[in-house]
């Protein structure tokens, strides 16, 4: 082993547990040259090119990996993922998956992007005369890596060898700049794979001692319920709830110990309100924020780096005169409301979806329920299944319930996220069906 590797190797002591270290040593026991030329290769977008220079052994990569925080004991899929693509499927025993594992979880989890991945799969199949043709075509654009391509496709050929995805890596790098500016690297994903889905809280008033009453919000409570339902959650709904009740309810889920096991918390106002607050039942204002704020990484570790979702059916503004079967979940009217973004907490991984814009009403029919809440459930039904991301359902949302107006008159209502997320949400898809 190189001195760089000794080096690294003693630095791998101080940066994971005897147990892991192990597993990494046996794994790169049974990896060859050419499989470290492929792990290099896949993990550029995750590891700067000098340090990739360093490398000379797949224990070195791992190192570098474990330094980005993008392998750990806790979750070593990355490692898995690059196994299972470099055809060392047997391997992934090491690390408790399956072939079949890995693939299932690929969709949401991928580390490597498809772009690369596309690359590596070419110079897998790709020969030497083809490789040739395609620096030829591209010779205007990538001048000085061309003679190094060919002499390394060259020497691969006199010695036997097929082509590796190094002889390609350099061509891999001019069509990366070539294609910089219509192709990026891919976000990532949250972790959706833990034991459980997660929490999702309901608080659905219908009913207050001092405000009029909100027909029609039951219905959005049974959506809810059965859309979180589907997508694994374990869902609370509390019914009518006061200050007190409200604090309560709170304090249980932010000190909730199944949060340590779950990928995602999910929690659901239906209520009147107006700008940044929300109303309980016996007519106390209640700040957004601070009901986001029982959830940060200091009052709620167990759910830092997850991603934590809320959803608030109520007015944010100035009061509509109510037709015959539509309502307005608005209180006293703000007429300079403050930015939405001040009702989240200044952190990372959090969402908070509007029924509407600042200064806007929000509106709910008597019988089949929100404008808002009805086109979430509908879009998260329509669109998880293929596997769009939370953001991309909420502009969905958006453009649904914009168009509200043309069916129902004149008024209109625009919906409005504010989100510190770091990373796309995609829940896996639901094995059994949406049962309506």
């Amino acid at each position: 082993m190189t001195s760089q590797g000794q080096s690294l190797n003693s630095t791998l002591d101080d940066n994971c547990q005897g147990n892991f270290r192990g597993t990494l040593l046996t794994i790169d026991s049974y990896l060859g040259d050419q499989d470290v030329e492929r792990l290099k290769f896949l993990c550029r977008d995750s590891i700067a090119p000098k340090n990739l220079e360093k490398c000379g052994s797949a224990l070195d990569i791992f190192e570098y990996l474990l330094a980005e925080e993008r392998l750990s004991e806790e979750d070593p899929f990355f490692l898995a993922e690059l196994l299972y693509t470099i055809k060392q499927k047997v391997l992934l025993r090491h690390l408790h998956y399956t072939k079949e594992q890995v693939e299932n979880c690929l969709p949401f989890r991928r580390k490597v992007s498809l772009f690369r991945n596309l690359l590596y799969e070419l110079s897998e199949d790709i020969s030497s005369e083809n490789l040739k043709s395609m620096i030829f075509l591209l010779r205007e654009s990538v001048p000085k890596v061309q003679m190094e391509v060919s002499w390394r496709d060259e020497h691969a050929q006199s010695n036997g060898d097929r082509a590796t995805p190094v002889s390609v890596e350099m061509l891999g790098a001019s069509v990366d700049t070539l294609t910089s500016e219509t192709s990026t690297k891919e976000t990532a994903v949250y972790r959706m794979d833990r034991k459980h889905r997660g929490y999702c809280v309901v608080v659905n008033n219908h009913s207050f001692t001092s405000l009029s009453k909100r027909p029609g919000t039951n219905k959005d409570a049974e959506c809810l319920r059965r859309v979180f339902q589907w997508l694994g959650f374990s869902v609370h709904i509390y019914v009518n709830v006061t200050k007190d009740h409200l604090e309560q309810v709170l304090q249980y889920f932010q000190t909730h110990p199944g949060h340590a096991d779950g990928d995602c918390f999910v929690f659901c106002v239906l209520t009147h309100g107006k700008f940044g607050a929300v109303y309980s039942s016996d007519g106390n204002l209640i700040p957004i924020r601070q009901i986001m704020s029982h959830f940060t990484a200091q009052q709620c570790p167990a759910l830092a780096h997850k991603p934590k979702l809320f959803f608030i059916q109520a007015c944010q503004g100035e009061e509509i005169q109510p037709s015959v079967s539509i309502e307005a979940d608005a209180v006293n009217p703000e007429h300079v409301p403050p930015s939405l973004q001040d009702s989240v907490p200044v952190e990372a991984d959090f969402l908070l979806g509007l029924a509407t814009v600042p200064g806007y009403v929000s509106f709910r029919h008597v019988e089949e329920g929100s404008w808002y809440i009805q086109s979430l459930y509908n879009h998260l039904k329509d669109l998880v299944p293929r596997r769009e991301d939370i953001l991309s359902i909420l502009t969905a949302v958006n453009d649904d319930v914009s168009r509200q107006a043309d069916r129902h008159g004149t008024k209109k209502q625009m919906p409005q996220p504010a989100f510190t997320l770091r990373k796309k949400v995609v829940f896996p898809v639901p094995q059994e069906e949406l049962l309506l």
